[in-house]
């Protein structure tokens, strides 16, 4: 049957059903460990999505614009092929997949053809003096920034300890306030004494070289949802590293990732929780845009001292445990006691985390959307005229939102985005507008990257194609701002502005994307949420910042050289969103792009 939409035609099955309505995984396949028993090794050796791999193999095998000797057909997991009207979508009947296997379709994988290796990508089981050609290039030539700025950078006046990531081949001026991994690991930020890594995607020898030298053999917990194969590949990867040991994220619902990701940081000196949003992977701290929370250094509180010591007026610390509770993991007794035995008065921000289960009562209110609809009932101010005010969320990828927006989008998500101060009505579905921001086609050819910076924007033709009627509320991704409007966003960010976009009620930054598997769905007519996946953000309120106005004003020009950080919220993108233009179409990555070259003048074929 033939669909229509503002940005594309698509020709599609009737039989394109599915009972899933989980978020666009990036769940991995498990066909590279054939592979390498059968002496083949295949682009990265740590687990990740079926976009990434596609990525990685374009990276390593480039097709020019010129090259006709390329085949455009997919291959069996999703025989589409372009259409040259409209550039629209044709999608074969023979389609047929659980829904949303996109951010999920990283789990349980790891690669299949092995080309050279970009030199992105080394093999990770290498001891640290033994880095090959490859691997030095790999690390970006990343090194941490100068002492004297990263010690202005943690005493300078940033209230709000929002960080982006540093970008390679921007203005260096963009990059001024900005962190790589090894600045947050620098001993500039206290004297190591061990550390905890939560997060998805994650490649051990990298990892490892992030660290200063003197800190590379303390004890190192990873925090992980690998199963089965994918596990026992992350588990080699760690071999010859004796301090590094791991809690496996237990992930009993179907399409449920392991997808928070977090830095529990012990120095001699104190505590410190980095919760940002990039996998612990080189290409995610190179040229994509991504964000950064870096609490205060908590100091150790007074031995003895018990009960609720050392809690913030928003209630971080306890959420913190609770978060960590729900792994209900041996392995992060450690660490639920250290925290305990810490200072997080300090904290501004509020904790906003999903964890996979079936949640009733009071327990509903715990995590995921309905945990941000009673904070914000509990703690953001009454806003006037608030059906105008819209929601702007921005996201790298996208689950199944259903047949039309009153099925979870403009209904209970969108009550728990508008939901502020306590006697607030209950508003229409779809009063406020709402503004989602997710890369074009465009936006991904024309970015630093290419068009393999789509590798980590797994929205997938099938899931896509259901749900044309989303694509209307879409938005371009632009970042002059920051100087990132061609570094592709992972960050994650949803916030609340005012009509002329000049200020926001509040600004969330989190790992969770725009699914239902991250955010939680209702169940049982509302009396049960249902989440799929572990996440964290965190939540940023004027009230706990000291503003009585009930919003924080946004920072236009450049981010970096604003006088006025103290009272203005770095937002990292530009404000008002533009609409897609009627030529304009979301990046699936699934589908071939051949009518024009990216940055590096070649193509994307993802077969």
């Amino acid at each position: 049957m033939l669909q229509e939409g503002a940005h594309g035609k698509w020709t599609v099955s009737s039989s394109e059903e599915s009972t899933e309505e989980n978020s666009d995984s990036e769940k991995p396949s498990t066909s590279s460990l054939l592979d390498a028993t059968r002496g083949r090794t295949s682009g990265p050796q740590y687990p990740c999505s079926e976009a990434r791999k596609a990525a990685h193999k374009r990276k390593a095998s480039p097709l020019k614009l010129s090259d006709k000797s390329f085949s455009t057909e997919i291959p069996p997991a999703g025989k589409q092929r372009t259409s040259q009207e409209d550039l629209g979508w044709c999608l074969s009947s023979s389609d047929e997949e659980p829904e949303d296997q996109g951010e999920h379709l990283r789990k349980e994988t790891l690669k299949e053809e092995k080309c050279d290796a970009p030199k992105e990508y080394p093999l990770n089981l290498c001891k640290d003096d033994e880095l090959s050609e490859n691997q030095k290039a790999e690390e970006y030539n990343e090194t941490p920034s100068e002492a004297q700025d990263t010690w202005d950078l943690l005493n300078g006046e940033n209230p709000f300890r929002f960080f982006l990531t540093k970008v390679r081949g921007i203005e260096q001026s963009y990059n001024s306030g900005a962190l790589h991994i090894k600045d947050i690991l620098s001993p500039l930020f206290g004297t190591l004494v061990s550390s905890a890594q939560f997060n998805y995607c994650i490649d051990v020898g990298w990892l490892v070289r992030q660290y200063p030298q003197e800190f590379r053999k303390k004890p190192l917990l990873i925090v992980h949802g690998e199963k089965r194969e994918s596990k026992a590949e992350l588990l080699a990867q760690a071999r010859p590293y004796e301090n590094i040991s791991f809690c496996q994220a237990k992930l009993d619902i179907a399409f449920g990732t392991h997808h928070t990701k977090m830095m529990l940081l012990l120095y001699e000196e104190g505590l410190r929780v980095v919760i940002h949003t990039s996998n612990l992977i080189a290409e995610d701290w190179h040229q994509k845009t991504q964000g950064i929370w870096l609490s205060p250094l908590y100091p150790r509180l007074p031995q003895g001292t018990t009960g609720s010591a050392g809690e913030s007026e928003t209630n971080f610390k306890s959420d913190l445990i609770s978060y960590l509770l729900a792994y209900n993991s041996p392995t992060l007794k450690e660490w639920i006691d250290l925290i305990q035995e810490h200072d997080l008065s300090e904290t501004r921000v509020y904790l906003l985390g999903s964890t996979p289960g079936r949640y009733q009562g009071s327990d509903k209110e715990k995590w995921g959307h309905l945990k941000l609809r009673k904070l914000l009932k509990e703690h953001a101010s009454s806003i006037p005229a608030q059906e105008s005010w819209p929601v702007v969320g921005q996201f790298s990828s996208i689950g199944s939102m259903g047949a039309d927006g009153s099925k979870w989008l403009c209904s209970e998500f969108q009550e728990s985005l508008v939901a502020a101060g306590s006697s607030v009505t209950t508003l229409l579905k779809c009063d406020v507008p709402i503004h989602l921001v997710y890369p074009t086609v465009n936006n991904v050819r024309q970015s630093l990257e290419g068009y393999p910076a789509g590798g980590s924007l797994p929205y997938s033709i099938q899931t896509a194609q259901k749900q044309l009627w989303l694509h209307s509320y879409f938005h371009k991704w632009s970042a002059e701002v920051s100087g990132r409007s061609h570094a592709i966003p992972h960050i994650k960010t949803y916030m609340r502005p005012s009509p002329d976009f000049q200020k926001v009620a509040w600004f969330l930054v989190t790992s969770a994307n725009l699914s239902k598997a991250a955010w939680g769905a209702l169940e049982k007519n509302g009396t049960q949420l249902m989440i799929r996946s572990y996440e964290l953000g965190v939540l940023f309120l004027p009230s706990a910042f000291g503003f009585d106005k009930g919003y924080f004003h946004v920072r236009g020009k450049m981010l970096s050289e604003s006088n006025d950080s103290a009272t203005y919220f770095p937002v990292p993108y530009d404000l008002p969103p533009e609409q897609y233009g009627s030529k304009d179409q979301p990046w699936i990555w699934n589908i071939p792009y051949t009518n024009a070259p990216d940055t590096h003048g070649n193509m994307w074929v993802p077969s």
